[in-house]
């Protein structure tokens, strides 16, 4: 790989990696929420989530999951469970005066585990890895390739999403976030769950 495919590679990364989607709206919620510490940890739970996916993927995990489709189908229906679980405790906030309900008291552990759940449950995020490493790594590629490519696309990630926890708990956005709180939530609400309805009826090969 070129030096310009490399480069191509990282920007696809970050540009996919930034995409509104169920990790990013997490990171982005809780930051507004809960403040910059909540939604940095948050980031740093679906950070560990990617390079968890990513080294498994460097490992094979990828093409197991293409080989054996019942793995990729059991991962759909527990992500698409979580979603719409996170789905049910926005519209709960939304309906209940007072603090957001959804990200109240999760502490440092519980936003962590809340960011590493949702992109762990995500089936397209090891497909995803499983892609750079089937077809933008040469096949038998050396280890440090491997480690290379990983640990690039990782740091952009780590950048992206630890970057969303830092924009979203600006004193602006936070500000606008709770004069209009309940509407948040009930765009929250709305979006995990068209978030679990894409899962269900995406096609993952």
């Amino acid at each position: 790989m070129t030096g310009f495919e490399f480069a191509a590679l990282l920007l696809a990364w970050g540009l996919a990696g930034g995409s509104p989607g169920p990790a990013t709206l997490t990171i982005a919620g809780t930051a507004m929420g809960q403040g910059r510490r909540a939604g940095v940890l948050t980031g740093a739970g679906v950070w560990a989530g990617s390079a968890l996916w990513g080294l498994a993927a460097m490992a094979g995990m990828g093409a197991l999951m293409l080989a054996n489709a019942w793995i990729a189908e059991g991962l759909r229906y527990v992500g698409a469970g979580y979603l719409l679980f996170l789905a049910a405790k926005s519209l709960r906030s939304a309906l209940t005066p007072g603090k957001s309900l959804s990200l109240r008291d999760a502490g440092a552990t519980g936003h962590f585990r809340r960011g590493f759940l949702v992109h762990l449950t995500n089936p397209k995020a090891i497909l995803a890895w499983g892609a750079v490493y089937a077809v933008v790594v040469p096949p038998g590629a050396p280890l440090v390739t491997l480690l290379g490519t990983f640990a690039a696309l990782s740091t952009v990630s780590a950048v992206i999403f630890l970057g969303y926890g830092v924009l979203f708990s600006g004193r602006g956005v936070v500000r606008v976030y709770n004069a209009a709180r309940r509407w948040f939530e009930l765009a929250f609400a709305a979006l995990f769950g068209a978030a679990a309805i894409k899962i269900l009826t995406a096609r993952l090969a």
